[in-house]
Parts: C-alpha cells; sequence; structure tokens
C-alpha cells in the first residue's frame, strides 16, 4: 500500500469532518454566537485571562496539545499493522478527540474559564470535584515529569536541536514585548522571528561543535534545567512567553507537517509493515490496548485541561471555540498519521521494519519509538532536497518543540490545579501563583530524580495512557450531563465517552492486577487510586446521565 494515498484519504476525511461534523456541533449542539460574553474580557487580568486573536491562540493550543505522545502512541501501535493504527486515528479524531476537545472548550468558556475539574464539581458533587482534581494533577505529575526527560534525552541524542529551542525562547521573549507592549502588529515581526528559527535549525550541528560543555550537558542536568524553566513559565503572563512562544512554534510545526506531507507526496513510499498483525511477540491483547497506546493521536484527557485550564481564558470570541478546539484536534491527528505512517513507510525494507518491531520489549522503549519518527520523518523530509542529517535534525526540533509547549502548559495547567484545590480546602497560601507552581514543579522534580538520570517519571509512566485516557471520559461525562440539564441531545458526547472509558476500564483493571502479580508496588498503588476516583466518579456521573435528572429552570437559563 502506497503511503501517500492513505495520508490524502485520511486528510479528506479530516477535511469533511471538520467542514460538517463540526459546523453541526456548533450550530445545533453547543448554539454558539459571537456575541455570548467570554471569561477572557470579563475577568482580563494581563496574566491567565487575555482575549487572544484567533490565529494566535489557535497556535498556543495547538502546539500545547501536540506534544510527544501523539508521535510515540502510535510509533509503538503500528506493531499491531497499520490498518488498525490509521483507522483508529482516522476515526477517532473527527468523532471523538475533536468532539472531546471542542466540547471541554466550549462548557469552560460557559463557566467562567473554570477549568474541567471544577466543573465537573457544579455539575456532579463536591466529591467528584475533589476526586477528578485528584487524577489530574497525578496525571500532570507524570507529564512533567517524563516530558522533562524525553526532551533532555533528545537534546543529548541531537546536540544540534539545543541551539534552535534556545533561539526560540528569546525570540519568543521579544515578540510578546513588541506586540503587547509597543503595539506591533504581530504577522510581520513572527515571520522574521521564523526566520530565524529556521536559521538556526542549519546553525544548531556547527553550535554544538562551537560550544562541546552545552552538548555534553547530561540528560539529569537538562531535566533541572527544564523544570526550573517551566517554573518560569508558568508564572509569567501567558502574553510574554506562552502565547508568543507557541505561534512560533504553530509556525515551525506546521511548516514541518507540511514538507512532511509533501515528502511523503514525492517519495510516495511503500508501506513496509503488514496490514494487521494480530499477535506480536510480547504484547498485550490489541483490544482494548489500541485505543490506549494511540491516546493523543485520536483522543485524549489531556487536551480537554489545556482546553479548559489556559485555553479558555484567552478565547476572544465564542465562536472561535470551533476553529480552535476541534480543528486544533485535526492537527493533532495529522501529527499522528504522519506518526504511522513514518513509523511504517519510513523503513528501507520489510526486513528492517520486522527488525525493529520484532517484540513488544523491543519497540516500546522511549527511544526506539522517538527513533522511528525521526529517521523515517527525517526520509520523508530529505527526498525534498535537504540533506538527510539536516532533515532528522529539523524533525527531532520539531518533536523537542512539540514537547516543549506541553511542558509549559503543563506546569500552568498544574498551578492552575493546585490553586483550585488549595481554594476549595482553604489553604490560602498555595493560591498564590508562585507558591503553587513552586509545589508542583517540585513534585514533578522529586519525581524524576528517583532514579539514575531522570528516569523516575517512567516508572509511572506505564498509568499515563491509561489515565489519559480516563480522564477523556470523564470529560466527555461531564459534558454530557451537562447538555442534557440543557435540553440538548447528548449522543454525539455520550457515544464516545461510553465507548473510551468501556475500553480504558478494562485495560487498567488488567494493567493493576499485573503489577499486583509482578509486585510493582508503586505502580499497582497508584494505579488503584486512579481506577478507584474514576470508577466512583462514573458511578455518579453515570447516575445522573442515565436517571431522571432532566433540564431544571436554573441550568437552563445558564
Amino acid at each position: 500500500m502506497n503511503a501517500a494515498v492513505l495520508a490524502t484519504i485520511t486528510l479528506v476525511v479530516f477535511a469533511l469532518g471538520y467542514r460538517f461534523y463540526s459546523a453541526f456541533l456548533s450550530r445545533r449542539i453547543f448554539e454558539l454566537a459571537d456575541d455570548e460574553p467570554v471569561p477572557s474580557r470579563e475577568f482580563e487580568d494581563g496574566v491567565d485571562f487575555v482575549p487572544t486573536r484567533k490565529s494566535v491562540l489557535w497556535g498556543h493550543h495547538y502546539t500545547s496539545i501536540a506534544g510527544a505522545a501523539p508521535i510515540v502512541g502510535p510509533a509503538l501501535a503500528v506493531i499491531w499493522g497499520w490498518l488498525p493504527a490509521l483507522v483508529w486515528v482516522t476515526v477517532g479524531t473527527v468523532f471523538m478527540g475533536a468532539v472531546h476537545d471542542f466540547a471541554a472548550l466550549v462548557i469552560s468558556l460557559r463557566n467562567r474559564g473554570s477549568s474541567i475539574g471544577e466543573i465537573a464539581g457544579d455539575v456532579i458533587s463536591p466529591r467528584v470535584r475533589a476526586l477528578f482534581l485528584l487524577v489530574i494533577s497525578i496525571l500532570i505529575w507524570i507529564v512533567l515529569a517524563v516530558f522533562a526527560f524525553i526532551i533532555g534525552t533528545l537534546f543529548k541524542a541531537n546536540p544540534g536541536a539545543i541551539f534552535p529551542i534556545n533561539v526560540q525562547i528569546v525570540v519568543a521573549l521579544g515578540l510578546g514585548w513588541l506586540v503587547y507592549r509597543r503595539g506591533v502588529p504581530i504577522l510581520v515581526p513572527s515571520l522574521v522571528g521564523f526566520a530565524f528559527l529556521i536559521a538556526a535549525v542549519f546553525y544548531g550541528n556547527d553550535f554544538a561543535a562551537a560550544f562541546p560543555a552545552v552538548a555534553e550537558i547530561s540528560v539529569i542536568g537538562w531535566v533541572w534545567i527544564l523544570l526550573l524553566y517551566s517554573f518560569v513559565a508558568s508564572v509569567l503572563p501567558v502574553w510574554l512567553l506562552l502565547q508568543p512562544r507557541d505561534y512560533l512554534n504553530a509556525h515551525q510545526l506546521v511548516t514541518a507537517l507540511v514538507l512532511l506531507f509533501a515528502g511523503l507526496l514525492v517519495l510516495r513510499p511503500e508501506v513496509q509493515a503488514p496490514m494487521l498483525r494480530m499477535n506480536p511477540e510480547g504484547a498485550p491483547p490489541m483490544i482494548p490496548f489500541l485505543f490506549i497506546t494511540i491516546a493523543c493521536g485520536a483522543i485524549s484527557g489531556f487536551h480537554g485541561l489545556v482546553a479548559s485550564g489556559t485555553t479558555s481564558k484567552q478565547v476572544a470570541c465564542m465562536s472561535d471555540a470551533r476553529p480552535i478546539g476541534y480543528g486544533g484536534m485535526l492537527g493533532e491527528g495529522a501529527l499522528g498519521l504522519l506518526a504511522v505512517l513514518a513509523s511504517t513507510a519510513g523503513f528501507a525494507s520489510g526486513a528492517e521494519w520486522h527488525s525493529h518491531y520484532a517484540s513488544w520489549s523491543a519497540a516500546s522503549g522511549l527511544g526506539p519509538k522517538l527513533d522511528a519518527f525521526v529517521t523515517g520523518g527525517g526520509v520523508f523530509v530529505a527526498a525534498l532536497g535537504l540533506p538527510l542529517e539536516t532533515a532528522k535534525t529539523f524533525i527531532a526540533v520539531m518533536v523537542i518543540a512539540f514537547a516543549a509547549t506541553s511542558l509549559d502548559t503543563g506546569a500552568r495547567i498544574q498551578r492552575l490545579v493546585i490553586a483550585e484545590l488549595a481554594e476549595n480546602y482553604g489553604v490560602r497560601a498555595l493560591t498564590n501563583r508562585y507558591a503553587a507552581g513552586a509545589v508542583g514543579i517540585a513534585a514533578a522534580l522529586l519525581l524524576a530524580v528517583t532514579q539514575a538520570g531522570g528516569t523516575g517519571g517512567l516508572i509511572l509512566w506505564p498509568l499515563f495512557g491509561t489515565t489519559n485516557q480516563l480522564v477523556a471520559g470523564v470529560t466527555l461525562l461531564v459534558v454530557s450531563i451537562w447538555l442534557k440539564r440543557r435540553g440538548r441531545p447528548v449522543v454525539y458526547t455520550a457515544a464516545p465517552m461510553v465507548f473510551v472509558a468501556a475500553a480504558t476500564l478494562v485495560a487498567m483493571t488488567g494493567e493493576v492486577f499485573g503489577y499486583f502479580t509482578k509486585e510493582l508496588w508503586l505502580l499497582a498503588g497508584v494505579g488503584t487510586v486512579i481506577l478507584a476516583c474514576d470508577v466512583w466518579i462514573l458511578l455518579e456521573g453515570l447516575r445522573l446521565l442515565f436517571g431522571h435528572d432532566g433540564p431544571s429552570a436554573e441550568t437552563q437559563a445558564a
């Protein structure tokens, strides 16, 4: 099968989904209107609540949700063959993931910009608020520790990426100052800044050679640097670093996606993986683990946290929620699609693919998954005439940029979650953004350094996929109850909720049982807490959704 044909078919489905399905949801289900009040204008504070142009906010949202997970998930899931992975990325993105992200953004906009955890307390019960915020905090705790390690690992393996990433931070600070303090229109300076970033990619390897001390920083050293940087990013006004950096990243990442697809069309490689491979050595059952392994490339609870945690506080017009929420997830699906194709058509031969994916243990490490994407993606871009090593550096910079923006946004969300918990329980000291941010980063750093080389987060990483999908299921449950109370159809959110929740509960129950059997006590303990919280939340929520808790005058007026 030709990879270019598969890419074209999938992109056409994405375009149709946006044109028709998202328009239907916007008009008939959520009833968006341009003149609705939005939190960014009602509560503007210059730090978190900042009205932002649609194009700029799309860049922030897209690059925040598009971390390393939509790359590493598909790069492992193709072990079951290219067809299951491609179908799940396509169908999951259009009918589940994009609906989830769009819905989470809308209900946050209509609830004062509150996080989905806070809204769960209003929609279901205060007890659910505490349980859900606990699960969310654990999820982000793992993300911060692991993404810092991932970026550190990529810096160590690709020292040519260090210079471009740091140039990006400096340019972003300058862009934020020019736009928000000097009133300069953003387009021209952002394009100039983007040109600097592209130039920096070509000088990345020269910089690494000229400053060997920087290239020799250990992975644990990078973990410390990155988490300390994340603390600073989480407490700075959103317009100074987070917004302009993500806007620049959007230029870079969209360019990378275009180059990857263009290279794919020029090269027109054949897929080297089998269509279906039911029993890879050591792999768990494809059903339900396919839907857990490919999380962010199809549907992800983390996206709902971004949508309700940071994005909703910056939306300037209610109708912007459609291109940002639904459209942003289509961009994520495009990345998942490329990860599938790079990991199946980026190999020189079927024998090379089978060697890489000989067993679950051989393919499931962080290094093999990232290497499959960077190598395969580099082959696609090199087809346009770039030297292969430069192309691979460009892809590595793209991966790091994705992961870094998720790290920044995750740190800010964790700060907000800690502040919400502190406010609910009367711990006034932690409602301060500096204190809440410091606690969140300190916890992630402590987790990371519990193992040599900063690998501590990897201890809990096996819980990420299932926890992430459980959060997505609960988010869709909260949205469904919210819609029901307003007398609107719930099938479009309830159906994906039932599917995701059922698949994930089965997978996580099996995982936790396996951890106890193998005496992996930390994984077993944390997994049990997460599973118990989720079951409790689902039971309370499903009782409301399928019971007689119909629309009330008070909620319909909201």
